[in-house]
This record gives structure tokens, sequence and C-alpha cells, in this order.
């Protein structure tokens, strides 16, 4: 089968897809990846090392993303979302949707990030099969759920909070995201969540099933596939070392990092991980974003790194402290990691109060109010809890237990199986 993979964002957005196209493409389909990247990286090489065919569309974004984070990383989620798709997709929009047009054209299906609304039309005017992927299950109805932030009113009434958040979504976005989609010709949505931006056939949630226990009372066509993992890079990772030497010259370090995030204020971000890691006499591996501390240099206990894959340095850290992004927070409970979640946004918000749930993570600092003292403070908590170590050992055995790629291409297959058209 020939399949057509879109994708918009930065590299948590484009990772997951470039692991589900690694997968179909060992299952023995050929698979076309279309990168939309914000932050302008190029994924050539690892999509030919995968056999990927690749287009970036457009080659350069004229989008700042340092000077957005640092302008909106106070603002809520809904006007945060609305800010970056005006400044990092409405202006590119007619450029993805030809792009679109072409995936569609040339493929047997189409899989979408959930975001990229512009795929659906394409696959509708062309009857293709069309199937969404969503990396956060926070907007998701559950029959005896409320949404979060809002207030467990019990089965019934929480039917209306549900019925409130389609409205909330509907007035920040439901215009501008729905002009492609009307001058296409296709009729009016009532709802952008469940009817434009997701797949009515099959929407894969690529989130773990130990953080959505209550998937089963979602709607048939949301399917928890599990986390879309890339090991590529990681396999061909070996731990510098520099590093290695760090690891063993004494305790399980406490590894820090704001992701992309960090560039919201990179040096307020490293003043507060040196003097919390201080303060609280700690081991650190942090993620530098400031030239005063060059990736691979030392500080006495404080070792600064560059970007890299997570996931093989996390199995060797006592604790994470980061900002609650889907693919860290897989990543930390991979590794056996108990967190320390400083949220920016809603979303993150939600992840961290997951990992509290299970048991994974003490209440979370938002980043409007945390300062070295309370991060210390926090990290000294996580570090002498044993329950939270234990914890994060035993979700780790379960998690790792689990295939997301596997199951996601299962997924694909059958239902492109069973049926001819999935929009």
């Amino acid at each position: 089968m020939k399949i057509g993979i879109q994708t918009w964002g930065s590299n948590g957005d484009i990772r997951p897809l470039l692991a589900l196209a690694q997968g179909l493409q060992k299952a023995g389909h050929s698979v076309t990846l279309a990168v939309s990247s914000i932050d302008n990286k190029d994924y050539t090489d690892i999509c030919a090392d995968l056999n990927i065919d690749y287009l970036q569309i457009p080659r350069h974004m004229d989008f700042d993303i340092e000077g957005f984070a640092r302008r909106t990383f106070r603002m809520n989620t809904l006007t945060w979302i609305r800010a970056l798709l005006k400044e990092a997709l409405f202006p590119y929009e007619q450029a993805i949707y030809e792009t679109a047009k072409q995936l569609v054209h040339d493929n047997d299906c189409v899989i979408g990030h959930h975001f990229l609304y512009p795929l659906k039309p394409a696959a509708i005017r062309r009857g293709k099969p069309y199937i969404s992927v969503t990396f956060c299950h926070a907007a998701l109805p559950s029959a005896t759920q409320a949404p979060f932030h809002f207030p467990d009113l019990g089965v019934f009434l929480n039917k209306l909070s549900w019925k409130l958040l389609d409205y909330l979504f509907n007035r920040a976005l439901k215009k501008p995201m729905m002009r492609l989609w009307l001058a296409e010709g296709e009729a009016p949505v009532e709802n952008i969540l469940t009817e434009l931006l997701t797949s009515q056939k099959l929407n894969l949630v690529a989130v773990d099933e130990l953080f959505c226990p209550h998937h089963k009372e979602w709607k048939p066509n949301n399917l928890v596939c599990g986390f879309l993992n890339l090991t590529e890079d990681a396999q061909h990772w070996p731990i510098p070392q520099p590093v290695q030497a760090f690891l063993e010259q004494g305790e399980r370090p406490v590894y820090m990092t704001f992701g992309s995030l960090q560039q919201a204020a990179p040096e307020w971000s490293m003043e507060l991980f040196i003097e919390a890691a201080r303060s609280t006499g700690c081991r650190a591996i942090i993620q530098t974003s400031s030239a005063d501390y060059p990736a691979d240099s030392r500080q006495d206990s404080l070792y600064f790194i560059g970007k890299h894959p997570h996931q093989p340095l996390f199995r060797h850290c006592a604790a994470i402290v980061y900002h609650g992004g889907a693919g860290t927070t897989h990543a930390a409970t991979l590794g056996g990691c108990p967190s320390i979640v400083v949220p920016f946004i809603d979303e993150q918000l939600f992840w961290a109060h997951q990992l509290q749930t299970l048991g994974l993570a003490f209440k979370p600092l938002p980043a409007r109010k945390v300062n070295a003292r309370s991060l210390a403070k926090a990290i000294q908590k996580v570090l002498d809890s044993e329950t939270l170590s234990n914890n994060a050992k035993s979700y780790s055995r379960k998690i790792q237990r689990h295939n997301g790629v596997a199951e996601a291409v299962r997924l694909i297959e059958n239902q492109f199986s069973a049926e001819s058209c999935l929009i």
C-alpha cells in the first residue's frame, strides 16, 4: 500500500509520525512523509536512512519560534494556539493544502497530524481514506470524566461540560480554521474538534494506555495505539565518553530541560536550573540553552549537554525536571524516572496531572510561579520519595511491554482492509 503522511509543528509533532512512517515502511508499505517544520529542522537524512520519501513544505518558514515563545508563554491555551496558527500555519495554508492534494493523488491512504486540517478536505474530494493522529487525549469526551479543569458534576452534567468545551474551541478557532474547508465547498461542521480535526473512522490516539484508563468510553473512531516512539536515533547515539564519565563519578543525576520552550526565556531557565540544583545539592545534567554554558562543559556537579536523544540518558537519571510535553512525559516514564513538571501551557499541565494521578510526580509547579527555591524543594521531595521511585520502575516495566508503532500499523491495516473509505 502507498501511504502519505503529513505533519506540521516542532520536533515533538514530527518525531512520532517519523516513527509511524518507519513502522509502516518495515511492514512493507511505501511511505511519503510531508513535513511543515516550524523550527525549520530538516529531516532529509533520517528519512533517507529509513527509506522514506521526504517532502518539506515550505522549505523555510519565516517564523521566529524563539521570539514567539518569549512573547506567548504566559498566554492561556486557546489564545496561544490561535496565535501559533496565525503566525506558523495560516500563512502557509495554501502550500500545505497543495501538498495535501498531491499526497492524496499519489497514495492509497493518507494520515495526518490532528491539527493539519487541510489534509482532510483533500482526501474527501478524491474519496481517499483519511486517518488522523492525536498526541493528547484531553479533548476526547468520556462518559464518566469531566474535561480537564472542569469540576466532576456526574455523568449527565459532565456531558454539558464537554459541550461547553466544544463551544470554547469553536469560538476561538472555528472561523479561521473553516475558511479552507468552506472554500472547497464542504458543508459547515458543528464542532471543529470532533468533525474538522478528527477522522470519523479512525483517529489514532498516540498515548500509552497507562495514561488513559477510560479510553473504552470514547467514541469508537478513537483508538489508543500507544506512544509512537522513534528509537532509530537513540540506537545510533552512544552516550559520549565525557557524559559517561560524569555518570560514573557519583550518584544518579537529576536531568533538567524545558525542551523547545526553554527558548522562551533561556537565561531564566538556566539560572532556575542551576540555582535549584545547587540549593538541593544534587548532581544534575542540564540541557543548555545559553552560550554562557556551552554544551559538554561542567561546573562541579553540573554537566551541560546539547540536543540529544533523551531515552538513552534518562534511564541513568534519578528524576527529570521538564515542561510536561507528551514526548518527554513518555520518555521519562519509559526511563523509570519520577517527574518534576513545570508546565507552561494547559496541555502540559494536563500531562502533569496524569503523572500525579499515577504516582509518578507530585504537584506541578507552573512556570508562571516557579522559582529556584520552590523547584529545589520539589526536587528534594522527589529524591526522598521511595514510593515515587518504586512507581516509576513499575510503570517503566509496563510501558516497555507496549509497542505503539506496531499497534498503530495493525489498526491502520485492519481499518484499511475493512473499509474502502475511512472518511
